[in-house]
């Protein structure tokens, strides 16, 4: 195989990310849509204040559990590529490829896609174009492609839009809890405890863990970065662990909010699959204390929470590709930088104009069940490959050092891994069109597997 990486010039990243910008993009990727959208979601599954609430902690606890593995994983492996890296080092090649294959194919773009969709959504609360046919996807493409753009610059650039963005968006979040628990004319403590006569299923309940995991996904995308983080051994743990529990926090304390605003049944008539046309739970929390005319205007953060973190996965996840053409598994020409700004410009804009495709294509809810399925199945192949990567270095008697340790170890990772597959399968059960078009576009990185391992022979 001709060494790709051999061409300096075009393949060396930068390392330009401090640990500030590495945990604005833990943060940012992470703080996007859901946790305006999803509770609506979640309440008509399990119907029960508690059960959502409930749902958001486990949800939480087990983004949690994977960061800290992912912070071990990270602190081992500091290149660019994230998971595809961890999965190459466990398992080798083949479940490597698949990973960066459906991340190419489903998980990157379909987020973007995700996040453009909602930020355009928010944006109608405050310009009411909603009625104006196809303004909302076509403001979605215009995000898509301006961020895009900016991506082709410098890391650095990006991690700047990063941090600005992010800053806004802890803002945003901040101000609407504060605004409810202080001012809201509707908020009672005892509406928390308020339970519906609907009783969850396990089903609904794992459906509700599904939506939740959405608002969470972007813990695993710093990785992706890690070659161009500045000393990663001491800074991408620190960015993981920080970020997700900052976030968890967050997400935790505005649900509290809502529910404290807002009584159940105007929870559940929110914005969604079922009510499409209706104002979204945030919007209708902030309205418990600002006019309508005022909260318009908060709707204007939400676009900006929405940007951010659709920002972060653009950054981040075009470096797989970039990792994966370095190895020969994919298009040569991915594994090259731009000369000026050394960022894989070619892998940015491909992924962007996917993105905009599967904006075309498909609704929020459809996108993010697709993203989060696909994607838990090799989040917990990574997880389990800390295991075997353990495992053989005891055996090599070559024992890393100065890295971080995954506290709990194993039983923690252990417990994900357990966590994820009662997941996965439940996804199985209750969402079978989404979970097998899931498996369907992965199983189809096969061929293209075994074109490019030919390819390497000759």
């Amino acid at each position: 195989m001709e060494d790709v990486a051999s061409d300096q010039k075009s393949t060396k990243l930068i390392r330009s990310l401090g640990v500030v910008s590495a945990t604005s993009l833990v943060i940012g990727t992470i703080l996007g849509t859901g946790i305006f959208l999803k509770t609506t979601t979640m309440a008509q599954q399990v119907g029960s204040v508690k059960l959502v609430l409930l749902a958001w902690v486990v949800a939480g606890i087990l983004s949690l559990a994977g960061s800290l593995s992912y912070a071990e994983l990270s602190s081992r492996f500091p290149s660019a590529g994230g998971e595809y890296i961890f999965l190459r080092e466990g398992y080798g090649n083949l479940i490597a490829f698949l990973y960066g294959w459906q991340r190419f194919l489903i998980s990157s773009p379909a987020s973007i896609a995700a996040y453009a969709v909602g930020g355009a959504t928010f944006l109608n609360g405050f310009t009411s174009f909603e009625n104006v046919p196809g303004k909302t996807t076509s403001v979605a493409l215009f995000f898509i492609i301006i961020f895009t753009l900016i991506n082709c610059f410098s890391v650095r650039s990006g991690g700047w839009v990063q941090t600005g963005l992010t800053s806004l968006k802890v803002a945003l979040v901040l101000g609407i809890v504060l605004g409810i628990l202080g001012f809201s004319n509707t908020g009672n403590l005892s509406a928390i405890s308020n339970v519906s006569n609907q009783i969850a299923t396990p089903k609904g309940f794992g459906a509700a863990l599904i939506a939740a995991l959405w608002a969470y996904d972007g813990w695993n995308n710093m990785p992706m970065a890690s070659g161009e983080v500045h000393n990663p051994k001491r800074n991408l743990p620190i960015a993981l662990i920080f970020g997700t529990i900052l976030i968890v926090t967050i997400y935790v304390i505005i649900n509290i909010a809502y529910f404290y605003a807002l009584p159940f049944s105007e929870i559940i008539s929110s914005s969604s699959s079922k009510f499409p046309d209706a104002p979204t739970v945030a919007s209708k929390a902030i309205e418990t204390f600002l006019s309508h005319r005022w909260a318009s205007f908060l709707a204007l953060g939400m676009v900006v929470s929405a940007l951010g973190a659709m920002n972060g996965s653009i950054l981040t996840g075009a470096r797989v590709p970039f990792a994966m053409a370095q190895d020969g598994l994919f298009f040569r020409f991915l594994a090259t930088l731009s000369q000026s700004s050394h960022t894989p410009v070619k892998s940015v804009l491909i992924q962007g104009i996917w993105a905009c495709v599967l904006a075309l294509s498909g609704t929020f809810d459809q996108l993010t069940d697709l993203v989060v399925f696909a994607s838990w199945i090799f989040y917990a192949l990574a997880t389990g490959g800390l295991i075997i990567i353990r495992y053989k270095e005891k055996s090599s008697g070559v024992l890393a050092k100065d890295i971080y340790k995954v506290w709990g170890y194993p039983v923690l990772p252990l417990l994900f891994v357990l966590c994820a597959v009662a997941l996965l399968i439940n996804t199985l059960i209750t969402m079978p069109k989404e979970s097998c078009i899931g498996l369907i576009l992965i199983i189809l990185g096969l061929p293209i597997y075994a074109f490019y391992r030919t390819k390497q022979n000759t």
